[in-house]
């Protein structure tokens, strides 16, 4: 790969994950409060009271941070914005770490 090549795509990476941070910290607060498709869905045939009382993602040490797509411990105005901030560089991180290592193992087996 030439030296222009890999300045394109880092600044591709770099530009995308720019519009993708915007999006999480700016538009993230716009976002309906209305229950998603899968809870709705289980409101309007009555198998919402089946769920478990605590799930068990509930258990799980990460989820103790965030709650309802807010980080906990924060104001209230920054709670959502923060909670898309983190959620969409845990999601970079490990894209582009897993990338980075399924190329690293299919340029050692060539």
């Amino acid at each position: 790969m030439t030296q222009a090549q890999q300045t394109r795509n880092r600044a591709f990476v770099i530009s995308g994950l720019g519009i993708a941070l915007l999006i999480a910290v700016f538009l993230s607060p716009f976002a309906s409060s209305n229950p998603d498709g899968l809870d709705r869905a289980a409101q309007d045939h009555d198998f919402e009271k089946r769920a478990a009382e605590e799930p068990i993602a509930h258990k799980l040490p990460f989820y103790q941070v965030f709650e309802e797509y807010q980080l906990r411990g924060v104001p209230e105005q920054i709670a959502t914005p923060a909670a898309g901030l983190i959620g969409t560089l845990v999601t970079f991180g490990l894209a582009w770490g897993s990338g980075k290592i399924l190329v690293r193992n299919r340029d050692s087996q060539e």
